[in-house]
C-alpha cells in the first residue's frame, strides 16, 4: 500500500474510554471514536498479558465492517497484584476491595495496543507493562480518595492523571501514557510503520 493510499485511510479509535480519547488528541491528528461491542471477560487460564492483547485485537476488529478502509486502534488494560487480575471495579465496594488489596504493594498494569489496517488486514500489537508502587493506605484514606475521584471505570481503582497520583510512591514504564490507557510512543511507531508520520500528518 502506497503512502498516498495510507493517507486516505480513516483513523478510528475503537474505545469507550474518555481517557484514551484525550490521549489520542495529543497527537493532533484527525480521528473518529467508535464503541466496540466486545465481551471483556478473561478466558480460563489466560495470563493477564494475553487477556489484554486478545481484547485489544478484538476491539480493533469489532468495527472493521463499518470501517473497511481505516486504521483502527484497539487497546485494553489488565492490572495484576499477588497473581490476581484486577479489572474495572464498577462499584464503590469493589474499588475499596481493590485498593485495600493493592495498598503498600507493587501492581503491574498490562496495557495492550493494537493497530488494525482494515483495508490490508494487517495487525500490529504490543503490550506495554507499567509497574506501580502504591503507598500504604488507611481505610479512611481509601474511602476519601474514592469519594473524591470516583475511579470506578479504571482498572485498579485509581486515576493517576488526577488525585490518584497521591496513592502512588513510584512507577516504572517505558511510556508514561500506557498507565492512563494508550501507549502513545508505541502508537506513533505503529502509525509510522503504516507510512504515517504524526509530525507531518
Amino acid at each position: 500500500m502506497s503512502i498516498l493510499q495510507t493517507r486516505a485511510l480513516q483513523l478510528i479509535l475503537a474505545s469507550t474510554s474518555p481517557y484514551r480519547r484525550e490521549l489520542l488528541q495529543r497527537l493532533q491528528v484527525p480521528f473518529e471514536v467508535v464503541a466496540p461491542e466486545v465481551d471483556e471477560t478473561p478466558l480460563p487460564h489466560e495470563t493477564p498479558e494475553a487477556t489484554a492483547v486478545r481484547l485489544s485485537q478484538l476491539k480493533a476488529r469489532a468495527v472493521q465492517t463499518a470501517y473497511p478502509n481505516a486504521l483502527i486502534i484497539g487497546s485494553d488494560q489488565v492490572a495484576t497484584v499477588d497473581g490476581l487480575q484486577l479489572g474495572k471495579p464498577g462499584t464503590h465496594q469493589r474499588a475499596v476491595e481493590q485498593l485495600s488489596l493493592m495498598a503498600g504493594k507493587s501492581v503491574v498494569f498490562h496495557t495492550a495496543l493494537s493497530l488494525y489496517n482494515s483495508a490490508s488486514g494487517s495487525m500490529q500489537t504490543a503490550c506495554v507493562p507499567t509497574t506501580v508502587h502504591l503507598r500504604p493506605l488507611t481505610a479512611s484514606q481509601i474511602e476519601s480518595y474514592l469519594r473524591k475521584d470516583e475511579p470506578y471505570n479504571c482498572a485498579g481503582s485509581a486515576r493517576i492523571e488526577t488525585l490518584g497520583i497521591a496513592v502512588i510512591s513510584k512507577l516504572e514504564s517505558d511510556d508514561p501514557n500506557a498507565l492512563i490507557g494508550l501507549p502513545l510512543i508505541t502508537l506513533t511507531q505503529m502509525l509510522a510503520n503504516e507510512g504515517l508520520d504524526v509530525l507531518t500528518w
